[in-house]
């Protein structure tokens, strides 16, 4: 993350850039500077994942009971000095940022694969050195963090420029986070979440004025430098004979700094007697060997730019201004956001414009102003996009969609309605287990429904409405380029409600309609009085084990009796005792259905946001419903044959809920003619571990396929790149 090779240099380096610093003291000070005003934090959530994951487990699919507690002691902590903590999570991918968000998910493939070989000649998780965060664990910190009553917004952009915009406008203590990117934004202290002793409040703050001293550079010399030596927006490999050429004319080599470090010198050395001779005179391209890259050179160094700053290294000119005849690329899918620039603009009402990747115009960061474009035009995705998809009509739904997306309260539904491409990153599955196929496809079907309610595709049994673009990892998906998803029929007694209805209509009865709604999307309508007859929390999870098995046909009995028990078992249970539970062995089957599950979870918080929240949140929040270990031991135990009773820990009162849940999933998976049977009548076979007599591993080998309603995932396949019922093309 960040500039390439910036960290490793200022720590072995510069040190003297990094201070030891004390939260309370800088909010104490803060407080004496600013009366009346509270020392605020901006927070990037991202960057805090794997501080704030301290359970000794993780592959287990998650401590989720732990994980919320050790969140509520970070919050309680930074409360009780008076510090107000603002949690920013990402909420898009920039196109201009594809390419990287790609490269990092092959890796993380690379390093998942290792630690499901280390699970089986082991049979144990790997050390910490191979942690990998648990499946869904960004999602369910946004609704964690609510809960403890936080303020969590999503961005509409990169997070990191959101993060570095609002520390910069609200004159907050700081930044809190671990991404060399908030070393090059002028904007408030930032501070090392890896650094942070939170018994103590002790961290690091890193000063970027103290970097530049060591550079030779201004402030404002450092986006320069950023892009020059490669981020997130510029490859590493553009200007490498570039940074050659500055080393090798470089006359202060370090031998204390290795290579990365010297050439760091060496390009700010080349700014700073160099190019600042020419600065204002003449333009980048001049100075610079941009070539063809010119535009996304440009914007590189724009990005950084926050609300109402300027960069000296773009020309300014009178024709500041242009009039535009079409979109040009936007920093954000959303035509109301406060736009970084490039900004988006209506074809219709030519309003003038600065454009960021042309260097003869103004490059001046807009201040936070929103930009008003026709709700009817298409949003354009990129520049390199052929494929256009049709956004919502309704500008009252994408305004409450977009509010919902801010304050974190919805998953992917407004990226579907604002730029039709959603992702979802890697979790924990085996490749090579042919058996158990990738939460990318068991929950496809899903996620199609949901874009004929979002997108109003999908009629009369046909995928007409707009591709949805998914980058979704899955093994085999080089993810060279999206799949492109057509939306599904919902079948909907009285036909499918409008999102006016589902979400703003104050009608009595609305609230069934919308628990129609959601059914509808997992295909389940006909099971609608077993479900709603369940108790809390255990409609939304019998929902979604219903929908498993029937989509999974390798599950057996023993797991969902596994997964009923741990569910049941886990109601007031105490956090220590889940955390003290020891495990005999790590089963990479096991490991998987738990991937399944937690991802289904996050599936269910896509569905129920889209249907107008029928559930309340929390009834699929995985610390009420699931424990990693706690699932892993059931597990175990279900395969060795042990009973009811047994599982449920001779609880009387979970022995009757036990069999209750049972029936509910095994009476609702009869009528989609999906029986569930032990896995003693079944037998192994080359599709997985357990394999239906006289299945085929290429078919459906329990017979379940149901026409219309979306492929099974076998069906599917590895690597596949289309998905639909009918035959469609790609662009």
């Amino acid at each position: 993350m960040g500039v390439r090779g910036l960290h490793g240099f200022v720590a072995s380096s510069c040190p003297h850039v990094c201070t030891v610093v004390n939260f309370k003291e800088l909010a104490e000070r803060h407080r004496s500077q600013h009366p009346g005003g509270t020392p605020t934090i901006v927070v990037d959530a991202m960057c805090c994942l794997r501080y704030w994951y301290t359970p000794e487990s993780w592959v287990c699919g998650g401590q989720w009971r732990e994980y919320y507690s050790s969140l509520r002691e970070f919050v309680r902590t930074f409360t009780a000095v008076g510090i107000k903590l603002i949690f920013f999570f990402d909420g898009m991918v920039e196109q201009s940022k594809r390419g990287e968000w790609v490269k990092r998910r092959l890796k993380n493939n690379r390093e998942i694969a290792k630690i499901f070989h280390y699970i089986k000649s082991r049979r144990e998780q790997p050390g910490r050195n191979m942690f990998f965060t648990p499946s869904g664990l960004a999602i369910f910190t946004r609704f964690a963090l609510k809960a403890l009553g936080q303020e969590t917004l999503c961005s509409l952009q990169e997070a990191d420029y959101e993060v570095a915009s609002y520390g910069f406008q609200n004159n907050c203590l700081g930044i809190l986070g671990e991404d060399t990117d908030y070393l090059i934004y002028d904007t408030c202290p930032y501070f090392s979440i890896s650094e942070l002793s939170l018994d103590s409040l002790d961290t690091v703050m890193l000063c970027r004025e103290k970097l530049c001293q060591s550079l030779g550079l201004h402030l404002a010399d450092l986006p320069l430098l950023a892009c020059l030596l490669g981020n997130d927006v510029i490859p590493e490999g553009m200007f490498e004979s570039f940074r050659y050429k500055c080393l090798t004319s470089y006359a202060s080599v370090r031998e204390s700094c290795d290579r990365k470090g010297n050439v760091i010198l060496a390009v700010a050395d080349h700014i700073s007697k160099v190019l600042r001779l020419h600065q204002g005179e003449k333009k980048l391209e001049e100075m610079l060997p941009l070539g063809p890259n010119k535009a996304l050179f440009y914007k590189g160094v724009a990005s950084y730019l926050l609300p109402g700053q300027k960069s000296p290294w773009f020309i300014q000119k009178p024709e500041d201004v242009v009039t535009l005849d079409k979109q040009v690329l936007s920093m954000s899918s959303d035509p109301e956001s406060k736009q970084e620039f490039p900004m988006c603009m209506d074809s219709e009402s030519k309003q003038k414009l600065p454009v960021g990747t042309d260097p003869e115009f103004n490059l001046e960061a807009p201040m936070c102003t929103n930009t008003e474009v026709k709700q009817e035009d298409p949003v354009n995705v990129g520049p390199e996009a052929k494929h256009q998809v049709t956004v919502v009509l309704d500008p009252e739904i994408l305004k409450v969609a977009r509010a919902q997306h801010v304050q974190a309260e919805s998953y992917l539904v407004y990226s579907v309605m604002s730029s039709g491409e959603v992702e979802c990153s890697n979790s924990l599955e085996d490749a090579t287990d042919q058996a158990l196929p990738s939460q990318a496809f068991v929950y496809r079907p899903v996620r199609q429904r949901v874009y004929s309610l979002l997108l109003g595709g999908g009629g009369g049994g046909s995928s007409t409405g707009p591709a949805v673009k998914e980058w979704f990892v899955y093994s085999g998906n080089p993810l060279r380029q999206p799949d492109l998803v057509r939306p599904l029929q919902m079948n909907i007694p009285g036909g499918t409600p409008s999102l006016r209805q589902l979400w703003l209509s104050q009608e009595p009865g609305i609230q069934a309609q919308r628990l129609d709604t959601l059914l509808a999307c997992f295909d389940l309508s006909s099971s609608r009085e077993e479900l709603q007859a369940v108790e809390r929390p255990f409609q939304a999870l019998c929902c979604l084990l219903v929908y498993l098995f029937v989509q999974v046909d390798t599950l057996c009995l023993e797991d969902l009796h596994a997964f009923i028990a741990q569910a049941l078992c886990l109601q007031g249970k105490p956090t220590m005792e889940l955390a003290d539970l020891q495990l005999d062995h790590i089963d990479p089957r096991a490991v998987q259905l738990a991937t399944l599950l937690v991802r289904g979870l996050t599936t269910l918080v896509l569905v129920n946001g889209a249907c107008g929240s029928p559930w309340e949140m929390a009834d699929f929040m995985p610390w009420h419903l699931f424990d990693g270990k706690l699932f892993h031991q059931k597990y175990l135990q279900s395969e060795k044959g042990y009973t009811a009773e047994v599982l449920v820990e001779q609880n009387r009162s979970h022995v009757t809920r036990f069999h209750t849940l049972k029936s509910v999933v095994c009476k609702a998976c009869g009528k989609e003619s999906r029986p569930i049977v032990s896995r003693r009548h079944w037998r192994p076979h080359h599709a997985g571990r357990w394999g239906r007599q006289g299945s085929s591993s290429h078919g459906t080998s329990s017979g379940y396929s149901r026409s219309g309603h979306g492929q099974h995932w076998r069906d599917q396949g590895p690597g596949s790149r289309q998905y639909e019922p009918d035959q469609w093309r790609r662009y």
